[in-house]
């Protein structure tokens, strides 16, 4: 496994490496549960740490040994706060798998920044792009974002982390139920977003692997910091009873427009909304801040979700 590297006044060229490394191979039954997000007791207790950047947090998580030289060939507002960028990687062997970060290296910014890929494995390998969806902070990779990114400005990727779903034909069907806060839907997105490529794909050419059903839980403070809620809406239409989401908002004070309404509950995820679904072909996929995790993974635990087979990953 590669270990993180700080660099300090790189500039692009200097980063990118022809050495390349071919990801091992994880079923989806066998995904690393614990990411270098999340610190744990033998008993599952989520301790504090002090805040660690994004190479130290992530230094004992697999790293590709690729880094790309990748363009900036789109950029949208996804919400108030979150700016969407789109990049063309230059590199045709560079891949991920739905789930994973990318390390973002920025000519003449030192620090490193890790943000989530929100797009699918299958918009890398029929147009050679990938997305991430950044939320405006101080932290300088994400302020650079949000203050100097332009149309072609260029950057470099690295793929990381233990955190993906990637079943493999032959594999068992699984249900999914994916629990996502606030930005922490990224990673969840670009699962959901390969499970539709899945479904797609075994409906026209005869996927060797069968999807189970798919139920996204997506909680932020109201609606209008829900990201990418016309996709999911999307989704659902095209894949009805396969791919099913309830949105859940803590501190809505506008009116719910009524396309949203139908699948919009006020108040946090409950135990009851997750005992429903539990099941031994579940499994578990959650993202979110630290405290939301930890309440979720005590809701698993109380309906005896089984620890292998929930997954999760902090951000901060």
């Amino acid at each position: 496994m590669a270990h993180a590297t700080i660099y300090v006044g790189f500039t692009v060229p200097r980063l990118l490496r022809s050495a390349s490394r071919t990801f091992p191979t994880h079923s989806a039954s066998v995904v690393l549960r614990h990411s270098a997000f999340c610190y744990c007791t033998v008993n599952g207790t989520i301790k504090s740490k002090r805040k660690m950047d994004h190479l130290e947090r992530t230094a004992n998580n697999f790293r590709h040994e690729v880094i790309s030289q990748a363009k900036v060939c789109g950029i949208t507002n996804e919400s108030e706060t979150v700016k969407r960028l789109r990049l063309a990687v230059a590199n045709r062997g560079f891949t991920f798998k739905a789930g994973q970060w990318v390390d973002f290296f920025i000519p003449g910014v030192s620090v490193v920044g890790g943000f989530s890929v929100c797009s699918s494995p299958g918009l890398l390998k029929r147009e050679g792009e990938l997305e991430l969806a950044v939320k405006h902070t101080d932290h300088p990779p994400a302020h650079w974002i949000h203050t100097k990114c332009t149309l072609d400005s260029e950057v470099a990727l690295r793929v990381g982390g233990d955190f993906f779903f990637d079943p493999q034909p032959g594999d068992s069907p699984v249900n999914l139920v994916l629990i996502a806060g606030g930005v922490g839907i990224n990673p969840l997105f670009s699962i959901l977003l390969h499970i539709a490529d899945l479904h797609g794909y075994q409906e026209g050419k005869g996927n060797e692997y069968k999807m189970g059903t798919v139920k996204l839980y997506y909680s932020a403070k109201n609606t209008s910091e829900l990201l990418f809620k016309k996709n999911i809406l999307g989704l659902m239409n095209a894949f009805p009873g396969k791919i099913t989401c309830r949105f859940h908002v803590t501190r809505q004070s506008s009116q719910i427009c009524k396309e949203l309404q139908p699948h919009v509950t006020e108040g946090r995820i409950s135990q009851k909304d997750l005992e429903k679904h539990a099941s031994k072909d579940t499994l578990w996929y959650i993202c979110g801040p630290p405290p939301m995790i930890e309440s979720i993974s005590k809701l698993l635990s109380n309906i005896g979700a089984p620890r292998n087979c929930v997954f999760f990953e902090k951000w901060w």
